[in-house]
């Protein structure tokens, strides 16, 4: 992957803390739910360790919905309000299987709910629609003039720190080897936001190819803590 181009973005007080409340594993969007597929991972052995997760989390990020989500949330962010209909029927196409579109869509529509307590124009368009999650959080921050050069890597970021907290609890591992996988992704974060910034709609698609089995496998798996 190419090195992340350096991106300087500035930000009011007011839309750095919006940001970082929208983002926080604390806002009620249900996202300790979800494991993105982990949960099958780790009782097929894929994801056993810290470096197995480190290599399946910069996958996830680089190859598969990361990379997807931060390109759709571009996209959400420049669209006018006629064209958020659409966007949502394509983020919702582009997520694999019935358990990955539950999780956009599930944490989407209840991230608009949540953050509906701010207002804005688009938010309020998104009400009325399916709004897969990166396209309500670009939305959102686009109705706060929060950059989204400055989005794009903090969702990155919160979608890392989700699966990694998931993994934890599964594999299990400890808090500090967990720190260590999340340090990890910073690059990859850095050069996946980058590169989603100057991509176009026709560039959605990814080839993590055990992810998406992950997440089509554990619809039937017989023991399961996370809806996804």
């Amino acid at each position: 992957m190419r090195a992340a181009a350096g991106i300087t973005t500035i930000m009011t007080t007011d839309a750095l803390r919006r940001l970082l409340v929208w983002l926080s594993p604390a806002f009620p969007t249900g996202g300790f739910a979800y494991s993105h597929g982990l949960e099958w991972a780790v009782e097929d052995g894929s994801v056993r360790d810290e470096a197995t997760l480190t290599a399946w989390v910069e996958d996830v990020l680089a190859h598969g919905a990361g990379r997807c989500d931060a390109i759709l949330l571009h996209h959400a962010h420049a669209a006018a309000d006629d064209a958020l209909p659409g966007l949502c029927a394509l983020g919702v196409a582009a997520a694999f299987g019935r358990e990955r579109r539950l999780e956009t869509v599930a944490q989407g529509n209840a991230f608009v709910r949540a953050a509906s307590v701010w207002g804005g124009a688009r938010i309020a368009r998104l009400a009325e629609l399916n709004a897969p999650y990166p396209i309500a959080v670009g939305a959102a921050c686009a109705d706060h003039d929060i950059a989204a050069d400055a989005a794009a890597p903090a969702y990155l970021q919160a979608f890392a720190a989700s699966l990694i907290s998931a993994a934890v609890r599964l594999v299990p591992l400890g808090q500090t080897s967990g720190l260590r996988v999340l340090a990890a992704q910073e690059p990859v974060v850095g050069a996946v936001a980058a590169e989603a910034a100057e991509a176009g709609l026709d560039e959605l698609g990814g080839a993590c190819l055990r992810s998406d089995i992950a997440a089509l496998r554990h619809e039937t798996q017989e023991t399961r803590l996370f809806r996804t």
